[in-house]
């Protein structure tokens, strides 16, 4: 087992666990005075939490479409005829889905209350449930509503990733290979559990250094531009990390186009890619225009359109990238 703290501002600090079975020792990590433990889930998790205090199972709908702002005033409605309490705790058990939805809800129920996350995704373990970032999606966009609310903990077990289907898994590799170019190092001679410890170390230093998301936390954004445009592309379904994964391709070529990096780094985004079993192109049917669209509604995207692009000082974030040359770099990912 590895346990990699989360420095943050203040002086506070929570845990991350990972290895295997580390979901048995979450009595530890749940507050001393908690009565009550709502466990937010999803139908066909097959994960569960043994607990000495009260529990209640509370399911939301599996997929996207438990991430709006009906499914958190249900929960906090059912959270209420259950008599949760602000001293209780909501525990996330699932991927980033859950963990997203479950902390929302614990940042407004009652002003705030304490999560736990146990994060039974690949996806989860490496990043959505660690650094306090929390949401729902918005038919114009995703995560577009949301709050700032850091767990008490974050329990990585990797036993639930030997059950995980391959698609599942793949959905987490295109987070894991973003995180070869915010390190700048190779994962190849570490083993999964080694690289899903790496990944959370890495979030957490970015995390430590900007927690509220000002500025240097961008960097987490890296591939997300485009990956999330594909997200919410009409016709089309495309996983997370399989969008990030062509987000990524994209933004290297993009950042080659204006000269910032040259063709061997481009080549090395494709190949780190490509030894993940992810793809590097887009759909031919999908349309620029609906793409452009879509990003230029990216949070990030304060004077026209905004990436998070490599460069000769590592990753940053580059503003109002003339149209034009956004538009001619699709062809060259199509």
């Amino acid at each position: 087992m590895t346990t990699i703290q989360v420095p943050l501002s203040g002086g506070r600090t929570y845990p991350v666990l990972v290895g295997q079975g580390v979901t048995s020792q979450i009595e530890k990590f749940l507050p001393f005075d908690a009565q009550r433990a709502a466990v937010v889930t999803q139908p066909g998790i097959g994960v569960s939490v043994d607990l000495n205090v009260d529990c209640k199972i509370f399911n939301i709908a599996n997929g996207e479409s438990a991430k709006t702002l009906t499914s958190i005033e249900d929960l906090c409605r059912s959270f209420v005829d259950w008599g949760l309490t602000r001293d209780d705790v909501i525990i996330g058990v699932g991927g980033g889905v859950v963990t997203d939805v479950a902390g929302f809800a614990a940042s407004i129920y009652h002003r705030g209350i304490a999560v736990v996350h146990v994060a039974t995704t690949l996806l989860a373990q490496i990043d959505a449930a660690i650094g306090g970032k929390t949401g729902v999606n918005l038919p114009e966009g995703k995560n577009l509503v949301g709050s700032f609310w850091q767990p008490a903990s974050v329990l990585c077990d990797t036993e639930n990733l030997s059950t995980l289907p391959e698609a599942e898994m793949r959905n987490g590799f295109g987070e894991m290979a973003k995180y070869h170019f915010l390190s700048g190092e190779k994962f190849d001679h570490l083993d999964l559990e080694e690289r899903i410890a790496r990944c959370v170390e890495i979030k957490a230093s970015v995390v430590a250094a900007d927690e509220k998301d000002t500025g240097g936390r961008a960097v987490l954004n890296y591939g997300h531009t485009l990956g999330h445009a594909l997200e919410v592309a009409k016709g089309f379904d495309i996983r997370h990390g399989e969008a990030v994964a062509i987000g990524l391709v994209y933004a290297a070529e993009l950042a080659y186009n204006l000269e910032r990096i040259d063709h061997e780094r481009v080549l090395e985004h494709r190949q780190v890619i490509e030894s993940y079993g992810l793809p590097s192109a887009l759909p031919v049917s999908m349309s620029d225009e609906d793409l452009l669209f879509a990003m230029t509604r990216d949070k990030k995207a304060v004077e026209g359109f905004t990436f998070v692009l490599d460069g000769p000082n590592g990753l940053e974030i580059v503003k109002d990238i003339e149209e034009i040359l956004v538009r001619e770099t699709l062809k060259k990912v199509r």
